[in-house]
């Protein structure tokens, strides 16, 4: 029995350690390039969720996509809230574009969460007129949003299911797309169905390291 309870401890514990890795590169150039900006605007993140067969076959068609949509929006959302309270407390020295004025020129421009990616970072950012972007990927078995975790509660197994989920960030400057920061966390456990709490949660050790949360050199 005791043999038992150990392995299923160990495998616990390997799962969590491989999920809640963190990776962080900072460009050693960024005081040339990041120094610079002035403004910053967050766009939707690409958005995978990962469920059981079980959980799937619950779903109707095309259900499954809107939720990574919806997921995504979220995502851009909480990143922007999170960035715009470090400015709002004086722990970051560059302007975070409003979410819906980014979405909107996005739109105006043609530029959909499918297609999004068919454009370079570049392009993304002349359409917005900032000085860099934060984009990614997230990945995650259990959304986040209440809506869509009220409707997947009534699918078998979904309730009290661990949260897995990954972000993997990437700040790319407007001149010629470089990757100036790119940050990648994962994190295992109930994180509960709140992305301002996942977000948070990934990015509190961030705010330390990030250069735009830190004072300039």
């Amino acid at each position: 029995m005791k043999k038992i309870i150990l392995s299923i401890f160990i495998a616990s514990w390997v799962g969590f350690t491989a999920t809640a890795q963190t990776q962080l590169f900072i460009d050693p150039e960024f005081s040339k390039h990041g120094h610079q900006h002035q403004i910053l605007a967050v766009i939707p993140f690409k958005t995978s969720i990962t469920l059981r067969p079980k959980q799937m076959a619950g779903l109707k068609e095309g259900q499954l996509e809107n939720m990574e949509q919806n997921e995504s929006l979220n995502i851009q959302q909480s990143m922007y809230s999170w960035f715009l309270k470090r400015k709002q407390a004086g722990d970051m020295w560059v302007n975070i574009q409003d979410v819906s004025t980014t979405n909107a020129l996005l739109a105006k421009k043609d530029v959909t969460y499918e297609n999004i990616e068919e454009f370079t970072p570049v392009e993304i950012a002349e359409i917005l007129e900032v000085d860099a972007i934060i984009k990614g990927t997230f990945d995650t078995n259990k959304p986040m949003s209440d809506g869509a975790s009220m409707a997947l509660g009534l699918v078998v197994g979904f309730y009290g299911s661990t949260n897995l989920a990954t972000i993997n960030m990437f700040v790319h400057d407007a001149k010629d797309g470089k990757v100036l920061v790119n940050y990648y966390k994962g994190v295992a456990g109930s994180v509960g169905s709140s992305t301002d709490q996942l977000i948070n949660k990934v990015m509190r050790k961030a705010s330390r390291r990030i250069p735009y949360t830190k004072p300039k050199e």
